[in-house]
């Protein structure tokens, strides 16, 4: 009988949704897999939709890493698992604050050191940064990362950049103005039970125990090499703005949202002009770069790949 313990934290839901179509196969009856899920309890929680102000509040903590307190875990999530599955979203370029507290946390890493981890994430299209920072962590820690599957909003980066900020900020993700729906499609939330049928034939077969992969050739990790360097740049810049706006105060303080007021303005202004000019930039040196956005897309799809070979396997 092998166990399973899943550490999550999903604010909308969306990433509970994707967990429990993951995880469908592992926990069905005949399956030989004991599943805990352990769901992090930020102290206070985090609002849902935010109020805007709060939203913006929430982005130099975040970027910075810092770590809110969590609830103490179950009692069920304290003892030797196989395998350890963690889920969790991007904010703002960055690991959801809840996940870095539970890998910064003695109880955590006492959990993660030298077992298996398969990370999952889902969130709007840029989630490169946040599983670097995921992955130091786990290095840091002694685990050993395995697999990491990332679901991603398929519409395009300006629909994406109205949707989701609405959706956090009111709720409401559906379909309007012509604007498809707000995150992960159904479809491809639904499709995560192959990663749940392939870890359960893997769990099996004993494949956690040989430090390989167990998710290749399923679609589990594919990089957009446009989106490399834009994360990049984006992750340096909102490292220099946290640091500056976490020098004027804690959350709330006056000058503190004073500075996030005009930083709000300048990063409009920014993703107005600038953006589509580097756009158009990036697509023209695109064929002189070609080799090298190969060998970055190829380190960023690690350890799981975007190969579809398995896929005939595991698509019930």
């Amino acid at each position: 009988m092998k166990k399973v313990l899943v550490v999550e934290y999903s604010q909308t839901g969306q990433l509970s949704a994707v967990l429990d179509a993951l995880l469908a196969p592992l926990q069905a009856d005949g399956s030989d897999v004991v599943v805990v899920r352990e769901k992090l309890q930020p102290l206070p929680a985090y609002p849902f939709p935010w109020p805007f102000w709060q939203f913006m509040d929430a982005f130099p903590e975040s970027v910075a890493g810092e770590a809110p307190e969590l609830a103490p875990l179950s009692a069920e999530s304290t003892r030797e698992f196989d395998l350890i599955i963690l889920g969790y979203p991007v904010w703002f370029l960055s690991p959801a604050p809840a996940l870095m507290g539970f890998l910064r946390s003695d109880a955590g890493r006492r959990l993660i050191a030298g077992k298996p981890v398969v990370t999952v994430t889902a969130c709007r299209n840029m989630w490169l940064m946040a599983q670097e920072a995921v992955k130091q962590e786990l290095r840091e820690a002694g685990a050993h990362h395995c697999d990491h599957v990332a679901l991603v909003d398929r519409g395009s980066a300006l629909a994406t950049f109205i949707t989701t900020p609405r959706w956090l900020l009111t709720g409401r993700k559906g379909a309007f103005w012509g604007f498809s729906a707000a995150g992960v499609s159904s479809e491809d939330i639904t499709g995560s039970r192959r990663f749940g049928l392939a870890l359960r034939t893997a769990l099996k077969n004993d494949d956690e125990k040989r430090g390989e992969p167990m998710l290749p050739g399923l679609r589990a990790c594919v990089v957009d090499d446009r989106l490399i360097a834009s994360e990049k740049l984006g992750r340096r810049s909102f490292r220099i703005w946290s640091r500056l706006l976490r020098a004027c105060g804690r959350p709330g303080t006056p000058v503190r949202r004073a500075l996030l007021a005009f930083y709000l303005v300048f990063l409009v202004s920014l993703i107005v002009t600038f953006v589509p000019l580097s756009m158009l930039l990036k697509a023209a040196l695109r064929p002189l770069l070609r080799k090298k956005l190969a060998v970055a897309r190829a380190y960023f799809e690690q350890p799981s790949g975007s190969g579809s070979s398995r896929l005939p396997l595991f698509n019930e």
